[in-house]
């Protein structure tokens, strides 16, 4: 499993790179497929970060992201 550093997530924002992944509980998603990731963004979450603290406050469960791909993990 490829270890992604918080440096290297941030390539992942959706703008330069249009891959979009972040980091939830230490594992990193894909979730470019996503119709809700217009370009990087979902309401106030950008990608390219670790989302943990932020989906506490989601009105949604974290079985919605775990539904996406598990690409890498996040080391600190």
């Amino acid at each position: 499993m490829k270890k992604f550093t918080e440096k290297e997530l941030l390539k992942y924002n959706g703008i330069q790179n249009k891959k979009i992944y972040v980091a939830y509980k230490g594992k990193v998603y894909d979730l470019t497929g996503s119709r809700f990731w217009k370009r990087g963004l979902h309401y106030e979450h950008w990608a390219g970060q670790d989302l943990t603290e932020e989906l506490k406050k989601a009105p949604h469960s974290e079985k919605l992201i775990e539904k996406f791909p598990v690409i890498g993990i996040l080391v600190k």
